[in-house]
């Protein structure tokens, strides 16, 4: 089993997590709607990844929904002491599957609710207030009304620290101006590099920052790039993507996610992936070398 303790740990909220977390997204069925294709392998995922040494899960009540909340209840509750579970609100799922904005106070407060019930908890750790769509990346608008709305829901004693997703640097600036932020989930990965500014802005306030899509976004040839190194660092392309990241910055934290036994090893693995700095050059060029 994988030491995921080499990549070492970070300060999330008020707690220390390991860097190398678990996204429960997919969990859920096919487009993250439904239950799970295969229930019991769900549970055994969520259960190897904590005796593994992950103590930081991100999921959702609206993936499903309320679908993954109630496997990682089933799987692990009561939960361990040291275990940082990581929620957000700000959209439903409509009855076809569509993702369905949900940024009013009153959907704010619901989704709130959902998360506590199907976690079995009174307290949610973290939530982060999801902005926009994550496909289309963010966009400039205010968000002072939303987090405000989240931020008295933290007041009212039912979560502990706040986060965003999907958001924007000055979104980032506007929020902490309400309450202080802890975590910053956005797109980002090794071609996808927009964040660069923010990521390092957020370690010097000691802030997490949370990539989603490590390998979203590569065209064909950045992916040919990629498996060339992860080729001659004997690793797959996923390890040598996730270890770069890792390589990035000290705030980064990492939720890759699957419904595998076995693709949770792989992934877990890349904590073991020292990339010698040479190899960390080469890959930050290659969304370079291709744009020129």
């Amino acid at each position: 089993m994988a030491d995921i303790a080499k990549a070492g740990t970070f300060t999330l909220g008020d707690r220390s997590v390991m860097r190398m977390g678990y996204g429960a997204m997919q969990l859920a069925g096919p487009g993250v709607f439904g239950p799970p294709k295969d229930r019991e392998a769900a549970l055994a995922v969520l259960r190897e990844a904590v005796a593994a040494g992950v103590n930081h899960i991100d999921t959702s009540d609206f993936y499903g929904p309320h679908v993954t909340n109630r496997v990682i209840r089933e799987a692990l509750h009561p939960y361990p002491d040291d275990l940082v579970i990581v929620t957000k609100v700000g959209t439903f799922r409509g009855e076809d599957g569509s993702w369905v904005p949900a940024q009013t106070p009153a959907d704010l407060a619901r989704g709130v609710h959902d998360n506590l019930r199907n976690l079995g908890v009174d307290v949610l750790d973290v939530v982060n207030l999801r902005v926009g769509d994550s496909m289309r990346g963010p966009t400039e608008a205010s968000i002072e009304e939303r987090f405000t709305a989240v931020a008295e829901l933290q007041q009212r004693g039912l979560i502990r620290h706040l986060g965003l997703s999907n958001v924007t640097a000055a979104q980032v600036a506007e929020a902490q101006r309400v309450a202080p932020v802890v975590c910053v989930q956005n797109h980002y990965n090794l071609v996808h590099r927009a964040d660069d500014a923010l990521i390092d802005m957020l370690a010097e306030q000691r802030i997490a920052y949370v990539p989603f899509f490590p390998l979203g976004g590569f065209n064909h040839i950045q992916s040919e790039a990629l498996s060339g190194v992860a080729q001659r660092a004997g690793a797959s392309p996923m390890q040598v993507a996730l270890a770069w990241l890792l390589a990035r910055a000290p705030n980064v934290l990492l939720i890759p996610g699957t419904s595998r036994l076995a693709h949770l090893h792989e992934n877990l693995a890349a904590a073991d992936l020292v990339l010698p700095e040479d190899v960390v050059s080469e890959l930050s060029h290659i969304a370079q070398d291709q744009s020129e």
